[in-house]
C-alpha cells in the first residue's frame, strides 16, 4: 500500500517519512500541490495524508485528484510532537486498514 504524504514543511514531510519507512510502510512525500498531483497521476497510491499546513482550497482540489485517480482514502493531519508517536497512533491504522480492504 503506497501513501504519499503532502506537507509544506520539507522537514516535517522528512519526519513522517522516517517513521512510516522505519515501520515498513511505502511512503512519499510531496510539498507542493503540482508534485503531488503529478506523483499522484502516475504511481498508483492508496493513502493521500494531507498536512495541516496545505491550505484548504489546495486540501479540496486534492481531495477531488485523488478520488479520480483511484486514492483510496485522504487522511487529515496536523502533527504534534512527538512526531513519530502521532505518525504511529493517527496515520498507520489507517494505512493498515485500507491495506487489509484490499
Amino acid at each position: 500500500m503506497r501513501t504519499l504524504v503532502l506537507g509544506r514543511s520539507p522537514d516535517r514531510v522528512a519526519a513522517v517519512l522516517a517513521t512510516l519507512r522505519a515501520d515498513g510502510f511505502d511512503a512519499e512525500g510531496a510539498s507542493t500541490d503540482d508534485e503531488a498531483r503529478a506523483m499522484l497521476a502516475g504511481d498508483g497510491f492508496g493513502v493521500l495524508i494531507i498536512g495541516g499546513g496545505v491550505e484548504p482550497d489546495s486540501r479540496a482540489a486534492l481531495k477531488e485528484f485523488a478520488a479520480e485517480h483511484r486514492v483510496r482514502r485522504v487522511v487529515d493531519g496536523a502533527l504534534s510532537a512527538p512526531f513519530d508517536a502521532y505518525v504511529r497512533r493517527e496515520f498507520e491504522p489507517v494505512i493498515r486498514e485500507v491495506a487489509a480492504a484490499g
